[in-house]
């Protein structure tokens, strides 16, 4: 076999490899300050306000001034247009982020655990016994990020799992007046439903972002896949007669 064609084997198998884990958590993570503290609370001196997206008015009630940083360990991102969003009309949800802070952002401990978001949860689990009783369930959050800003619609979407982030705005209920109000978790010590942080985002940073071997090695191997097929394809072309 051509050292071309070994090339194109090759970057194809760590493509495929590496594409199916580029969501796996960063083997190593050099933690920002903020990441080691609880999220700070403090009670709302906000009336409830108004906006208007996607030419629908929504009730935002603020109940505390709200800023958290932590690890992103899993997300999903919401299209208001789907069915279950198009028919309790709520647009301004844009996107669900579990976090975690503290002890439990140490990454040695982050890849024995397996996190995933559900439509409005988020999940983890482990086989590993000694992993699951170092991890500490009340410095995890899931959080329901909402706001009518752009500028700040448009800043959630290059997250990755393992970036690190902080986020400043109002724990809030919302709703159109016409349908259900969602509310929101006033603490970090609940479980089940109801335990999530509804959060009016009026800032999104994302201030470290995760460096993941195998988003590196997913990159690397499609431009070595497709350098290796356009000198293929250009190679001279012998056609053999009798």
């Amino acid at each position: 076999m051509k050292p071309n064609s070994i090339i194109i084997v090759l970057s194809s198998l760590v493509l495929v490899i590496s594409a199916w884990n580029r969501n796996a958590i960063p083997g190593t993570l050099e933690l920002v300050p903020g990441v080691e503290e609880e999220p700070s609370q403090t009670p709302a001196r906000r009336r409830p306000f108004e906006v208007v997206f996607e030419d629908t008015l929504y009730k935002v009630k603020p109940k505390y001034r709200y800023d958290i940083e932590g690890v992103v360990v899993s997300f999903r991102h919401h299209d208001g247009n789907s069915r279950m969003h198009r028919l309790s009309n709520d647009h301004l949800n844009m996107l669900d982020v579990c976090v975690v802070w503290g002890s439990n952002a140490d990454p040695t401990l982050l890849k024995k655990l397996k996190f995933w978001n559900g439509i409005f949860t988020c999940n983890v689990q482990t086989r590993d016994r000694e992993a699951w009783d170092a991890f500490d369930m009340y410095a995890l959050s899931n959080n329901h990020l909402i706001s009518d800003e752009a500028a700040v619609r448009d800043s959630v979407t290059d997250l990755k799992i393992g970036d690190q982030i902080r986020i400043s705005g109002w724990l809030a209920s919302y709703g159109t007046g016409t349908g259900d109000e969602r509310g929101t978790s006033t603490t970090r010590q609940d479980t089940g439903d109801g335990a999530c942080e509804t959060i009016y985002v009026e800032d999104f940073a994302i201030t470290q972002k995760g460096l993941s071997g195998w988003r590196v090695a997913m990159w690397s191997s499609l431009a070595a896949l497709l350098a290796s097929l356009f000198l293929h394809f250009r190679a001279p072309h012998r056609r053999y007669t009798r």
